[in-house]
């Protein structure tokens, strides 16, 4: 057992203050210098984290406090990316639990503390944001009592320390009138309340790989806890594989962490958090030991992706022209290669040699590996979120959600027919203020697009969170977009003279000067069907002048919508074309012949007539 060391991780919902808090400590512990300029939420280093306000993958943080060194994990909060969570408690040994002292305990903070409680993890609750109008720090600590006891907490973690406290200004204090500056009392409670790795410096060497790194000098580091043993650069380790032969390798460098960077050290010991560098095939769930016959350390499993989409290399007219990574063995080694780094991600061949089928826990989790992916320079073809079924019995089962929302209550009603018409249950039904709060059981594909729907219904004011439940059979068909599309027939540039006339008849995606081909979706038509239309047409013009002036044409704001809403869009006869300067829609087949032809063939095959 080792004393000066505590591994913590930190659970919260999207948007509780878990990355500032996190900030808050490391400048508090000294990690930046006083000449040092200190960006907000610098835990969250990705773009796509800093431009959506949440957390995406798991990071390391190291804190030096007094004689304590002390292990931050900071993780996501967000439901599809539960796998990076799942995962991280295998390496701490105690868990920070931030909850907003006006919303309180979330969907997701259910999920993971879960885990955690399964785990006899010891847990510290922070109740953040006591500044807030809205705030009810007494209301909020009874909720996440009752959470505990709903999870089954041990007596332990049922009686765990609760602070109070304002990471954005850096306040805390052991109850809500005692809030003061500093963070002392927090780095107290975490030495005195969380317990030291239970790790045993004399048996053989052992870590299980909890996360991966990557460095273009020395390539691939595996992260996790030395659970036992010590480790030394140059030592002989075993990689225990999952589905192979184990494999040698020497180990060539060895980091820690110290502050949000990392450094080499020549040696580490039992109760460490460290990255190992030596192997070039090694996953997480694997395990590092000191020979062959040593049992693998438990991985722990994560719940098993609902969500699937086609990925496809880009066959359009336009395809090449703003990627620089367009061909099939291009795609096919960049999404294996985001599976080696995250858990939750699962791709399949399909019979189709230039498409792949990519699964996760969401939606969101997918668009977020398309968005990086096209932001990497990369072209693709994603199809429509589809739902992953089972066969139980000869019947198909669909997973079933859990899902809570807070809407304003005077769009209740418009909420409630929308759940409604994507087959949600709602189990419960509560007021407060101008608020109202709703409990629904909904087939996961009831969600795709909901959260967009609600975000634009409510203006911004809807709190969406759900959670996988089970496996239940089909519901039946859901219709979440009565609008057909419309269709772009030839090729060229669109003109305000097209584009004027086609805005009578839907909405609009496109602006003036954008060039389209046969296939594109140009824009949601106002009615069901699909409507084949040519925006690049252009005024006759004669050697007649009108008697009246032509009019000024004044076009509407086209719908511009970003990767993760286009995917919630399209149809399932239809792809979203994302390259790194262009989000485009289209259908899969672009020519209009041979969509009629296909079709036909699909009512026959179907035995519909006609």
């Amino acid at each position: 057992m080792t004393t000066a060391i505590r591994n913590i991780g930190i659970i919260a919902h999207v948007d509780h203050g878990k990355t500032t808090l996190v900030d808050r400590l490391l400048q508090e512990a000294g990690t930046f210098q006083a000449h040092e300029e200190v960006a907000d939420r610098v835990m969250d280093s990705m773009d796509l984290e800093k431009e959506k306000g949440i957390t995406i993958r798991a990071k390391n943080a190291s804190i030096y406090w007094n004689d304590l060194k002390i292990n931050i994990v900071d993780t996501p909060g967000h439901a599809d990316f539960g796998g990076e969570v799942e995962r991280i408690l295998s390496m701490v040994d105690g868990v920070l639990l931030i909850v907003d002292a006006a919303e309180g305990p979330k969907a997701q903070t259910r999920f993971v503390l879960r885990k955690a409680i399964e785990r006899r993890l010891s847990l510290l609750v922070v109740i953040n944001k006591v500044d807030r109008i809205q705030s009810n720090p007494s209301g909020v600590h009874d909720a996440v009592l009752e959470l505990l006891l709903d999870l089954e907490a041990g007596e332990e973690q049922f009686n765990a320390p609760f602070l109070y406290g304002s990471a954005k200004n850096g306040t805390i204090g052991k109850t809500p009138e005692t809030v003061a500056p500093g963070f002392g009392l927090l780095f107290e409670t975490i030495q005195n309340h969380i317990p030291p790795p239970q790790a045993n410096p004399d048996s053989p060497f052992r870590m299980l790989i909890s996360n991966l790194d990557w460095n273009d000098y020395v390539g691939r580091i595996a992260i996790g806890k030395i659970e036992s043993g010590g480790i030394a650069v140059g030592d002989l380790v075993t990689c225990l594989h999952h589905e192979r032969q184990p494999s040698t390798a020497k180990i060539t460098r060895i980091y820690t962490f110290s502050g949000l960077r990392s450094e080499e050290t020549e040696t580490a010991h039992a109760g460490d958090i460290v990255g190992l560098a030596g192997f070039e095939e090694s996953y997480i769930g694997e395990t590092f030991c000191d020979r062959e016959d040593r049992e693998p350390i438990p991985f722990v499993q994560i719940d098993p992706p609902t969500i699937q989409m086609q990925f496809c290399v880009n066959d359009g007219p336009f395809a090449g022209q703003n990627g620089s990574y367009i061909t099939t063995r291009h795609l096919r080694e960049r999404l294996i290669r985001e599976t080696r780094t995250n858990v939750s991600i699962e791709v399949c061949d399909t019979d189709q040699n230039n498409c792949y089928l990519v699964s996760a826990r969401g939606e969101l989790q997918i668009a977020i590996v398309a968005e990086t992916m096209r932001r990497e320079g990369y072209e693709m073809l994603i199809s429509r979120p589809e739902v992953i079924t089972r066969d139980v019995d000869g019947k198909t089962h669909e997973p079933i959600e859990d899902l809570w929302l807070e809407i304003p209550r005077e769009h209740l009603g418009e909420t409630i027919q929308a759940l409604s018409s994507r087959i949600g249950e709602v189990t419960r039904l509560e007021h407060r203020g101008d608020t109202a709060l709703l409990d629904a059981r909904i087939p996961t594909r009831g969600l795709i697009g909901l959260e967009s729907f609600l975000t634009n219904l409510t203006g911004g004011r809807a709190l969406v969170s759900h959670l996988f439940n089970e496996y239940q059979p089909w519901c039946g068909e859901i219709f979440t977009r009565t609008n057909g599309a419309l269709i772009a027939m030839e090729s060229g540039t669109a003109t305000n003279y097209a584009l004027d006339s086609l805005q009578q008849r839907g909405t609009l995606f496109i602006e003036p000067q954008t060039n389209v081909y046969p296939g594109m979706v140009v824009g949601e038509h106002a009615r069901g069907n699909d409507l084949p239309c040519n925006p690049t047409r252009t005024k006759q013009l004669t050697n007649v002048r009108a008697s009246g002036a032509d009019k000024a044409i004044q076009l509407e704001p086209p719908r511009i919508m970003n990767l993760e809403q286009s995917l919630e869009w399209i149809a399932i006869d239809e792809y979203v074309e994302a390259t790194p300067t262009h989000i485009r829609l289209r259908k899969k087949i672009c020519d209009a012949n041979l969509r009629k032809r296909e079709k036909q063939a699909k009512k026959q095959r179907d035995g519909v007539p006609g």
